[in-house]
């Protein structure tokens, strides 16, 4: 069971189950959202998912057709990517997890988006689009 919250704490959720692979975004609506040089996201299963706490602080943004993001409506942690495309998952930010998630980025993607202040130093393949 992982476990993981907004930086305020009025969010709070766990995880049941293994979350899948993980990957930088440097798009500019995740540098956005983040306010950094990329967001780190997983898979999860959206069954395996379950809001503890502080449901009612959750805000959704549509970002662009067909996506979703969510976060906390007091302290702005973005919590969630989600895609139409993929109703039985979403992509967490790994960020908000109080728990070593089990999994480590294996990509960075929309490089061609990157912040041009930041350089990716690591091996990691690159993907100038969604990989």
């Amino acid at each position: 069971m992982l476990h993981g919250s907004c930086l305020c704490g009025a969010i709070r959720y766990e995880i049941d189950g293994p979350l899948g692979a993980a990957g930088h975004c440097h798009c500019t609506m995740c540098r956005k959202a983040h306010g950094a040089a990329f967001g780190t996201y997983s898979r999860v299963k959206r069954d395996a998912f379950r809001v503890v706490s502080g449901v009612e602080h959750i805000k959704t943004f549509a970002s662009s057709q067909g996506i979703t993001r969510t976060f906390c409506d007091t302290c702005g942690s973005t919590l969630q990517y989600i895609s139409a495309s993929r109703p039985g998952s979403f992509a967490l930010a790994l960020g908000t997890l109080d728990d070593d998630p089990g999994v480590r980025p294996v990509s960075h993607i929309f490089v061609r988006s990157k912040a041009p202040w930041y350089e990716i130093t690591d091996d990691l393949p690159q993907h100038l689009d969604d990989g």
